[in-house]
């Protein structure tokens, strides 16, 4: 259960990196209105995060939680955003997930 957490909280990583984003693109109160995502994102996914490092390793529980949030956005600039997609990128970013499985097989 404590996994399930950890991964909803990477995602909740990822959403608020999507609502900066998002932010930076509008202006107004549309911008306020993913600013206010944001801070939703991150408290979620904090909260869970510290729930699961209750029972799992901080070191592991952090790495995964991050790797999950840089996956997540590195391929939501790609797909939603349009930022380039190089080998060298598609590369590390392959090489983060290989780490996240070991990390977790480890654990």
């Amino acid at each position: 259960m404590n996994w399930i957490l950890l991964i909803i909280a990477g995602l909740f990583e990822v959403g608020f990196a999507f609502s900066l984003g998002k932010a930076k693109e509008l202006t107004g109160n549309a911008s306020f209105m993913w600013y206010g995502s944001f801070i939703v994102c991150l408290t979620i996914s904090m909260v869970l995060l510290v729930k699961s490092t209750q029972h799992l390793p901080i070191g592991t529980a952090y790495a995964v939680w991050t790797g999950i949030g840089a996956v997540g956005t590195v391929l939501l600039g790609i797909f939603y955003f349009q930022e380039p997609a190089t080998f060298w990128r598609i590369f590390f970013i392959t090489t983060l997930i290989i780490s996240i499985i070991g990390l977790k097989m480890v654990s």
